[in-house]
């Protein structure tokens, strides 16, 4: 049968058609064929288990959809409307979810690791065994979302008391830093963690290292000389945001080689 997907905001723009037996099945063809569906209505539409990786749903009406096992990894879906969506068990890894309402959606065991949620709506949203691995989550709105707590836990890394760091400088240099019990730290959902000040321990060659940088191109990149101490230029205070000011530094030493 002809089918055919509109635009959310225009239901006389006909932005895919063809004869399909499903949305489903027209979704995917749409998708094979490179077609842009920024601003597709999907709202309420069953896509359980299907294959939208990379797919363009820019801005998309997706409110109330069956998203089950879907995967949606890698694609746009940025400033997409998702409210009450069945995304559990999806996989949206590296996904765009840029200002996305996920308000009230099912995510109990969705793959959210590396996607871009920042600004995005999680209000009341189910994120039970959700996996937030390298997640960017500032400026996304967590209130009453269930089980948030235990899932930002379960990424915590840093602990309190003395903790040694490493930090690769420039030509390669490894610093082992000691941060302090009362130095603050902090790391966002992945493994790169940050502190206000460090004492350096060691350093791999010579007695000196200048960082890579350790807030943003902007600022003067800092000198590591060993058996002082290190303080950041600046200090940001909000945990989600991984590459913000401060002393930055991994808690293995083969991380920061690697970085």
């Amino acid at each position: 049968m002809k089918l055919q997907i509109t635009h959310r905001l225009d239901s006389s723009k006909v932005l895919f058609k063809g004869d399909a037996d499903s949305i489903l099945a027209l979704l995917k063809m749409a998708i094979s064929s490179g077609a842009n569906l920024s601003g597709a209505n999907l709202y309420s539409a069953n896509l359980s288990g299907a294959n939208l990786s990379g797919a363009n749903l820019y801005s998309a009406n997706l409110s109330g959809a069956n998203l089950y096992s879907a995967d949606l990894s890698r694609a746009d879906l940025s400033g997409a409307n998702l409210y009450s969506a069945d995304l559990s068990g999806a996989n949206l890894s590296g996904a765009n979810l840029y200002s996305a309402n996920l308000s009230g959606a099912n995510l109990y065991s969705a793959d959210l690791s590396r996607a871009d949620l920042s600004g995005a709506n999680l209000y009341s949203a189910d994120l039970s065994g959700a996996n937030l691995y390298s997640a960017d989550l500032s400026g996304a709105n967590l209130s009453g979302a269930l089980n948030a707590d235990l899932v930002i836990a379960r990424t915590r890394i840093l602990g309190e008391g003395d903790l040694i760091g490493w930090k690769k400088c420039q030509y390669g240099k490894i610093v082992k830093l000691l941060i302090p019990k009362d130095a603050k730290r902090s790391h966002a959902f992945g493994r790169k963690c940050r502190a206000e000040y460090a004492d350096v321990l060691e350093i791999s060659e010579g007695k000196t290292a200048k960082s890579n940088s350790d807030t943003n191109s902007s600022v003067k990149p800092l000198t590591y000389k060993a058996g002082e101490r290190v303080v950041a230029h600046e200090w940001c205070e909000d945990f989600t945001q991984e590459c913000a000011a401060g002393i930055h530094f991994y808690i293995t030493e083969i991380e920061a080689k690697n970085h």
